[in-house]
């Protein structure tokens, strides 16, 4: 039977108790973990990618794409209060629905959790190559993006050739060096490991907030109310649309639950610490979208009526012919969109400021978001589906460094060739697909184990769980047909790795539910390392 094997919360609880991860964490710093994870390239990055789908339509995409995060988020705090331990959305899915599509969610989570470090590589590359800029140091844009590359494998594939891919082969570049450099430096510094690291995500969180009030501060006052007409340009579709890939803008307050096994009193703390993370980063969404869009507009580059691709060489040649032309570059085009718009209305000095935030928090982006895939493969080794050695401890820093290498490989690889807004569209499909399968998880527990405590119980379970799946689905069709088509892809992959590999020397399908004591390597990596 391809859905029998199921892990007893009990049996999962155990193994945690038995090999678990130290308890250091309270509500604050999950709160400022959570914040920490969300507020990133979301929103110092991905605001002119939605305002070139929907226009200023996209504040109705903020709101969407936070509803969608706040209804999974009451799932997964009363999931991650029931079950506090390491797995997140792969651990409930295995105590609930079973082996194999725990599998299936575990592998959607390695596509989260890399493909997005990768993309936030790739923001903080922009935002330091545009802080370089504004020193008078003008880094080569050839070793600064992959737009020519991507110009050149379309034509290779058959696109009509067009004035702005000309435009983008002529002055795009081949390889993003920045995000290969900074890929590479946190792959290390997760190697080595530190156990002040978490002081320091609370001090960098608090960097962003700052940055990021103070843009609200100053462009506020200078909205006009010209610049959100038309307010969807691109209709319901490209509200829809830009919500899809907003919805990276939220990714990150599942990483709370993925600590949970790190919590103190996680039944009180982790339903805390996802709940008020997620209020705060979305009240500053809408009031930082908002500045943007009223200070110099937000309308979206459009050829025959029809809105350009972000993240496409037709986007990337269009934006460099505007530029070329004299005319001030369009939001849309901007690749520090914050940054651009203080540097358009005059806060020219402020604006280098918040560049400076993003090149200096976005980095603990890129941590969290691989700390949380090592996490994956840590439990998923513990539970036999991985190779033990995958999961094995360096004997001198005790960190987890076979797969923190294997992850800050793909992540660089891809940071290196992708823009940002396709990774973050990639990245989603993976999230949704989680997201989903912890709404059923819900629901599913609630009929067949009723009566076991929660020390979280969401409110109108029947209500709520059938909104996240509604939306986690809404949000999925919504995205590009290439990214819809990454997570299929990526599923038959790892079906494959799951039937030829994992399903035998799975310990649950070997009646050891409590997993294998003979399994020395696979110890936790060291305590405090977020």
């Amino acid at each position: 039977m391809l859905f029998d094997r199921v892990k007893p919360l009990d049996a999962i609880l155990a193994t945690a108790e038995k090999k678990g991860l130290h308890r250091t964490l309270g509500a604050f710093q999950l709160t400022m973990l959570g914040i920490g994870a969300v507020i990133g390239t979301g929103i110092f990055v991905l605001t002119s990618e939605a305002a070139q789908k929907a226009g200023p339509g996209m504040l109705f995409s903020f709101i969407v794409a936070g509803f969608v995060c706040a209804v999974a988020a009451l799932c997964y705090s009363e999931l991650a209060s029931m079950v506090p331990v390491s797995g997140s959305a792969y651990t409930y899915t295995y105590a609930v629905v079973g082996e194999l599509l725990a599998w299936m969610v575990g592998w959607a989570l390695i596509l989260e959790y890399a493909v997005g470090a990768s993309a936030v590589a790739v923001g903080w590359s922009n935002h330091a190559v545009g802080l370089l800029k504004g020193l008078g140091i003008n880094f080569p844009a050839a070793l600064s993006n992959a737009d020519a590359l991507m110009a050149k494998a379309q034509l290779a594939f058959g696109a009509a050739p067009s004035a702005d891919l000309t435009t983008a082969l002529q002055v795009g570049g081949w390889v993003n060096l920045p995000a290969i450099i900074i890929s590479g430096l946190v792959t290390w510094l997760l190697i080595i490991g530190t156990t002040e690291s978490a002081r320091v995500n609370a001090v960098l969180v608090a960097i962003k907030i700052l940055a990021l009030t103070l843009f609200i501060i100053l462009t506020i006052p200078v909205m006009n109310a010209e610049n959100f007409k038309p307010f969807l340009p691109t209709g319901g579709a490209g509200v829809f649309g830009a919500a899809a890939s907003i919805f990276f803008a939220y990714v990150g307050f599942d990483a709370v639950s993925t600590a949970a096994e790190e919590t103190k009193n996680p039944q009180r703390n982790v339903p805390i610490g996802l709940i008020a993370s997620l209020s705060v980063c979305t009240i500053f969404y809408l009031l930082v979208a908002s500045g943007a869009i009223g200070a110099i507009g937000a309308q979206p580059e459009m050829t025959a009526g029809v809105s350009l691709a972000p993240g496409s060489a037709e986007m990337a040649g269009r934006c460099a012919s505007v530029v070329a032309s004299g005319a001030i570059e369009p939001l849309v085009c901007s690749k520090e969109a914050l940054v651009h718009v203080l540097d358009t209305i005059g806060w020219h000095k402020v604006g280098r400021l918040v560049g400076l935030a993003a090149v200096l928090a976005l980095p603990s982006v890129v941590l969290m978001m691989m700390f949380g895939q090592t996490r994956v493969f840590f439990t998923m080794a513990r539970d036999g589906l991985l190779p033990a050695k995958l999961a094995s401890v360096h004997p001198r820093y005790r960190t987890p460094h076979v797969v923190t290498m294997v992850t800050g490989v793909g992540a660089t690889i891809a940071a290196a060739f992708l823009p940002v807004g396709k990774l973050a569209d990639y990245s989603n499909s993976g999230t949704l697909f989680a997201f989903l399968m912890v709404a059923v998880s819900v629901m599913v527990l609630r009929v067949i184990n009723p009566g076991r405590h929660r020390p979280f119980r969401m409110p109108l379970v029947w209500i709520i769980a059938p909104l996240a799946i509604v939306g986690c689905l809404g949000l999925y069709i919504s995205l590009p047909l290439t990214a819809i088509l990454v997570l299929p892809g990526w599923g038959i992959i790892g079906l494959l790795v799951y039937f030829f590999y994992s399903r035998s020397r799975s310990y649950v399908g070997r009646g050891m539910m409590h997993g294998a004591d003979e399994e020395e390597d696979i110890a936790p990596p060291v305590p405090g390392t977020l």
